[in-house]
């Protein structure tokens, strides 16, 4: 079992930079891949990036691809977002999540879940 708490939303500039973090508890984080989705006001909920748990491969949404990168740290039990060259349309809450079985940008292939937390661009 892996239980995410996400970190690290606020309010920034467009063409800003925002580090997000997902600090999940659980023995099983190192043998966990994670993912990141994000929902905007009226719009569904959408896959934004993964990391396979060894790290060894990442997974991006074409809308976000060279600018944001997913990292982890195993020993931190953490992962991070790192969200560059931000525009209006990345304001969303972020959520974390912990992948079960499945392809890693559908919903339903992730059995836990982060609280969300909010991210803001201002134009």
């Amino acid at each position: 079992q892996v239980q995410p708490v996400e970190s690290g939303g606020g309010l920034v500039q467009a063409g800003g930079s925002l580090r997000l973090s997902c600090a999940a508890s659980g023995r099983t984080f190192s043998s966990t891949s994670m993912g990141w989705f994000r929902q905007a006001p009226g719009k569904e909920r959408e896959f934004v990036a993964c990391i396979r748990w060894d790290a060894g491969s990442t997974y991006y949404a074409d809308s976000v691809k060279g600018r944001f990168t997913i990292s982890r740290d195993n020993a931190k039990n953490t992962v991070y977002l790192h969200m560059n060259m931000l525009k209006p349309e990345d304001a969303a809450v972020y959520y974390c999540a912990a992948h079960y079985s499945g392809p890693y940008v559908l919903q339903a292939s992730y059995n836990y879940w982060g609280q969300g937390t909010q991210v803001a661009v201002s134009s």
